[in-house]
């Protein structure tokens, strides 16, 4: 972080806000219209505008989107305002899934509020920086020549110089604060003195920092699988890649010990060379055309999230390894790595926050320096991931402090974690619940899902519910882990489409998405 900020633009490093309570800009109270669908009869959109700087509310606004599942018990508990994660995540579609999730005696309590934050889905202006950036075929992410590591930073610099010539006007106010201020006037267009709230991933960081800003206004906090707020963001990122690296060699045993199903061999040793051999293959001759080393990269990325998918990616790597088959892993693709408009949206933003919230290093020489050090011990996903952020090096706005989540005037929050989750180490939930005092952490012991209550364990989703319906929280030590419940038991091989891991746990992997 030293070096990252010494590199910064002189001038650019502006203090996070300090934390006050303060006074929501005016907000008429939202027009709530039928949007229902077959999954979500109940379901109710609307709209909110918000000032693009909240430092000045004159200064003009902008507008989110916003979808309710009303309450309809008389025991009403207020709004609860969720969020899948991003930053770049559409919230909308999640207020129907956890309200459908939860049971109906809690749910019937609540206003279950989603939104699309600042430049996200359905909101106003919603930014797609560069159309089809992650078209295939990209370049190999390994810049293991000059050639490649030139092309690959030119993709880099070229969506950043693509950001700052469409959104220079938003760019400034695209970042956590600016979105946690965001939730204060949903809270008060929608006449609520305090609100509950429930992230996951990113949502987390939101989420811990509108606490931060707000903590009188905060009546219950879940937290689900959670970001270390110590790390953001060049750090994460690089402790995320050695994270995966070890998520992705479980997928590789989970496939060596289905030898029977996928005939890849039975030494996890043996099934990592043929699955690199693969890559290797594919960055000479990318299967339809289509999946190179870089496609093939964001295909199996999924499967570090939730093992729900690993069937579907072990199917499709025996197709391709043992009968040269390039059909399923073009299917495989489609299905988890190929990015729409929808994915174009959530990664313009993505990098507009998570370049604009924390200082990055402006020296590629310390990039460079630093994921060929964490590829040596973690190859997996350390380029791919390099490039993914590598816009931040060149963005062309400055940059915040992050903000020091620490907080003392909450009620209990809850946590919720997988001891082997990949995109947020355990680490960065023992940390957060160190720094807000009072709250409980929850562990999904042997777990390495991404996003784990309201994903069919029963354990977890009884912590949940408890807490949600009256404040309960299990009754911790002081040390790490709170209240532990065991891990769902992996996948078994398909015997038909069917035969996939729970449909809840699906769904909701379907809403939180990757890289969040």
């Amino acid at each position: 972080m030293l070096c990252a900020t010494a590199a910064l633009l002189a001038g650019s490093l502006t203090a996070a806000p300090a934390a006050t309570a303060g006074d929501a800009a005016p907000a008429a109270p939202p027009v709530w219209e039928k949007c229902g669908t077959s999954d979500h009869p109940t379901l109710q959109c609307a709209s909110v505008s918000v000032p693009l700087d909240h430092g000045r509310p004159a200064g003009g606004t902008i507008t989110l989107a916003l979808s309710r599942v009303p309450h309809t018990a008389r025991s009403y508990q207020g709004p609860l305002l969720v969020n899948p994660g991003g930053p770049g995540g559409s919230g909308r579609t999640l207020a129907g899934f956890v309200a459908s999730s939860l049971p109906k005696e809690v749910a019937a309590r609540y206003d279950v509020i989603g939104f699309d934050p600042r430049g996200v889905g359905a909101s106003e202006p919603a930014l797609d920086c560069r159309p089809g950036h992650f078209a295939p075929v990209r370049p190999d992410p390994l810049p293991d020549t000059p050639a490649a590591e030139k092309a690959n930073l030119a993709r880099a610099r070229s969506f950043a110089d693509a950001c700052g010539g469409k959104y220079a006007r938003m760019l400034p106010y695209l970042d956590t604060v600016s979105a946690a201020r965001d939730l204060d006037v949903i809270r008060a267009a929608l006449g609520a003195e305090r609100i509950s709230y429930f992230g996951y991933s990113y949502g987390t960081y939101l989420g811990a920092v509108y606490a931060r800003l707000h903590p009188e206004r905060v009546r219950r906090l879940v937290l689900d699988s959670v970001v270390d707020p110590d790390e953001v963001w060049y750090e994460a990122n690089l402790r995320q890649d050695l994270a995966f690296d070890d998520r992705h060699r479980a997928f590789l045993a989970w496939v060596a010990a289905h030898d029977t199903a996928y005939h890849l061999g039975t030494d996890p040793g043996r099934v990592e060379e043929r699955w690199y051999a693969m890559r290797t293959a594919l960055a000479r001759e990318p299967a339809g055309g289509t999946v190179g080393a870089a496609e093939l990269e964001d295909t199996f990325l999924p499967g570090a999230y939730y093992n729900g998918y690993w069937p579907y990616l072990a199917e499709a790597f025996a197709a391709y390894a043992e009968d040269g088959e390039s059909g399923p892993l073009v299917e495989a693709y489609e299905d988890f790595g190929a990015v729409d408009a929808e994915g174009d949206n959530g990664y313009s933003v993505y990098t507009s926050v998570q370049c604009r919230d924390a200082g990055w290093p402006r020296d590629w020489e310390r990039w460079r320096k630093d994921n060929w050090a964490v590829y040596a011990k973690a190859p997996f996903m350390t380029w791919n991931n390099a490039w993914y952020n590598a816009p931040c090096a060149f963005w062309p706005t400055g940059s915040r402090r992050p903000v020091d989540v620490a907080n003392a005037g909450l009620p209990p929050a809850l946590l919720f974690q997988a001891t082997g989750d990949a995109a947020t180490p355990y680490e960065g939930a023992v940390t957060t619940r160190r720094l807000l005092r009072g709250a409980r952490l929850v562990v999904e012991e042997g777990g390495g899902n991404h996003g784990v209550t309201l994903s069919g364990n029963a354990c977890l989703d009884a912590h949940l519910a408890a807490y949600l319906t009256d404040g309960t929280v299990p009754r911790g030590d002081g040390g790490g882990a709170d209240a532990v419940c065991p891990a769902l038991p992996d996948p078994e091989p398909l015997t038909s489409k069917a035969a996939s891991s729970s449909a809840r746990g699906s769904a909701l992997h379907g809403l939180l998405g990757f890289r969040r």
